[in-house]
């Protein structure tokens, strides 16, 4: 499977880490979507291929207030930001796979060639039941994958089912995602996959070079002002801690004073 867009999230080196290969001609024609958050390693190693480095909805991009390109880094994990980024190209299904969310039978956390190791978190969270794909039995996940979970089934399912989408889990093993149409992989490419896409999109066109300026001129005022506050506060801060500790130095010695006269 090759993909047309691979997303990251994740601020930690670690994770920059899974772009530093060089898959030659299969990179090609993929979009590379980073959140601005990303560690710069990954922005450093996607040089000479085609990226994006999009908003998350975070405070101070709001702040910045560059609203018109919107904040398509949404969620906790990739396949949240990248089922958004589905119903943005208005796909009408969105079919999950390796969203297992859960340990393997064996304990393991990722698959055997996960660039980490394969019980990268297997001891590293509090093992945690829930029920099983296909609403057999139970699986062990943990907290951090049923945060996931949970924000599929209460945020995105939702939202885009109000909007006509059909979400089906194809992953056909680990943790149930409530919501979503249980089928196998192959049934899906059958079914849902039966017609050519006409590829690659329309091409758009960048702002020109004066528009562009122009937002980093604002957004660089907001960011300078935000510093300056900042050193402000830390002026009044480091003045306040300096009275608050001399007039506890002056109760200390007026305290053995009054001692020494008894």
């Amino acid at each position: 499977i090759k993909p047309d867009y691979v997303c990251m999230l994740e601020r930690t080196e670690l994770t920059a880490e899974f772009f530093n290969h060089d898959f030659g001609e299969f990179d090609k024609d993929i979009v590379f979507i980073c959140a601005g958050v990303v560690h710069p390693k990954a922005i450093e190693y996607l040089k000479g291929k085609t990226f994006i480095i999009t908003q998350k909805v975070l405070a101070f991009p709001y702040y910045i207030n560059l609203k018109d390109f919107s904040y398509a880094a949404v969620g906790f994990s990739v396949a949240h930001t990248l089922s958004y980024l589905a119903t943005y190209l208005s796909h009408k299904n969105i079919i999950f796979i390796g969203q297992d969310l859960a340990y393997a039978e064996n304990g393991n956390s990722h698959p055997d060639d996960y660039q980490n190791s394969a019980n990268y978190e297997s001891q590293m969270y509090e093992h945690i039941l829930t029920t099983a794909y296909g609403g057999n039995g139970k699986v062990e996940t943990h907290s951090i994958w049923l945060l996931f979970k949970n924000w599929f089934e209460n945020e995105m399912i939702p939202n885009t089912r109000k909007m006509g989408i059909t979400t089906y889990n194809c992953t056909e093993g680990g943790a149930r995602i409530e919501g979503t149409i249980e089928k196998p992989f192959l049934w899906a490419c059958e079914n849902l996959l039966d017609k050519d896409l006409n590829k690659p999109f329309e091409k758009l066109e960048p702002l020109s070079l004066n528009k562009q300026n122009e937002f980093l001129l604002k957004a660089y005022y907001k960011v300078y002002q935000s510093i300056k506050h900042c050193r402000d506060f830390s002026k009044i801060l480091s003045n306040d801690f300096n009275n608050i500790q001399n007039i506890y130095l002056n109760l200390n010695k007026k305290e053995n004073d009054l001692n020494l006269a008894i």
